[in-house]
């Protein structure tokens, strides 16, 4: 664990005597932030087995606000001096959790009725990993598309259900034993890039795409924030990567830094193209993905040569927990409705 994110101490409140099945490991500054959340997990058709796992820089704060949720098997409260970098804070959280299933989730994310129990149908099949179906929570905007479709298409609500080779890192249910595994390349691995992917793999554990797993995701609207999320994502990607390869081969990939938009981009054709055929995808959204993987690219390129920043790990993770103030129109209320233009 990183120095600054020390745990300071945790506080559990058991609703029930039901041992969770699923824990759901949310970092958050203050309950506001991750209020609409936890009310749709407490809306899960198997809400009495479900843990909540809160880590946060002021537990007294956050209790006091949250009261008591008894819809839930349990609530965990981790106190951390920090949720920076994001990837300490979870692996914090994820120590506290105590289900067989894990699962880190964001604060922006509204998850269907029958999210959670389609995520525990799929691992009681044996599956290590279980990929949720997502959806486009603000699906009235160019920007909101394009971002989706980029991030998450290839897992999109339509795409067709069975065994996937990769992954995203957030809102997916994992066998805790298989992230356990890794001991303590934990936080590492749960940094921006494709470490975890490559390392399910390596392990030999099989991974399943369940669309009946409907968990909508809010994605940004405002051009600028748009065009520095991308910036970012592709910055601290490659610096991860770079941290941990040797100097040879991140100047082969700084080299080859200008095809990385060609290879994000074909990984979404078979997403665009199904949601083309299902949804009313905005005029626009495919140019703005290639705009988006250049961007990106050139994120890439910059964090092959030089590394990132801590301030560039903290900007991203402003956009990830405070994602709703970044909405062209104002945030939506819950996942429910889009008000953009």
């Amino acid at each position: 664990m990183s120095d600054n994110v020390v745990r300071r101490g945790a506080v559990a409140d058991t609703g029930c005597a039901v041992t969770p099945a699923l824990s759901v490991v949310i970092p958050t500054d203050r309950w506001g932030t991750v209020r609409t959340v936890v009310e749709r997990l407490c809306r899960q058709t198997v809400a009495a087995r479900l843990e909540l796992v809160l880590v946060t820089p002021d537990m007294r704060t956050l209790r006091a606000d949250m009261g008591n949720v008894p819809e839930l098997a349990a609530v965990r409260v981790v106190e951390v001096a920090s949720i920076n970098p994001l990837a300490a804070a979870l692996v914090a959280g994820l120590t506290a959790a105590t289900a067989p299933v894990v699962l880190m989730g964001e604060t922006h994310t509204y998850p269907h009725p029958g999210w959670a129990a389609a995520l525990l149908d799929g691992h009681a099949e044996g599956w290590s990993v279980v990929v949720p179906g997502f959806g486009n929570a603000n699906p009235r905007g160019t920007l909101s598309w394009s971002g989706f479709l980029a991030d998450h298409g290839p897992w999109a609500v339509g795409m067709p259900v069975g065994e996937v080779r990769t992954f995203p890192l957030h809102n997916v249910a994992f066998r805790r034993d298989v992230l356990l595994e890794f001991g303590e390349r934990l936080e590492q691995v749960l940094s921006p890039g494709d470490e975890m992917v490559l390392g399910v793999r390596e392990r030999g554990h099989r991974v399943y795409f369940q669309p009946a797993a409907r968990i909508d995701l809010v994605n940004l609207s405002r051009l600028k924030p748009w065009l520095h999320e991308r910036w970012l994502a592709g910055l601290l990607v490659a610096a991860n990567r770079r941290a941990r390869w040797s100097w040879g081969r991140s100047l082969v990939y700084t080299c080859a830094s200008p095809l990385i938009p060609f290879v994000l981009l074909a990984r979404t054709v078979p997403a665009v193209r199904a949601a083309a055929r299902r949804e009313r995808v905005p005029v626009g959204t495919v140019p703005m993905m290639v705009l988006g993987a250049m961007v990106h690219g050139a994120g890439e390129l910059v964090g092959y040569a030089r590394g990132a920043g801590n301030a560039a790990e903290r900007q991203l993770t402003e956009y990830e927990m405070h994602r709703l103030a970044y909405l062209v129109g104002g945030p939506l209320n819950g996942g429910d409705g889009d008000r953009e233009s």
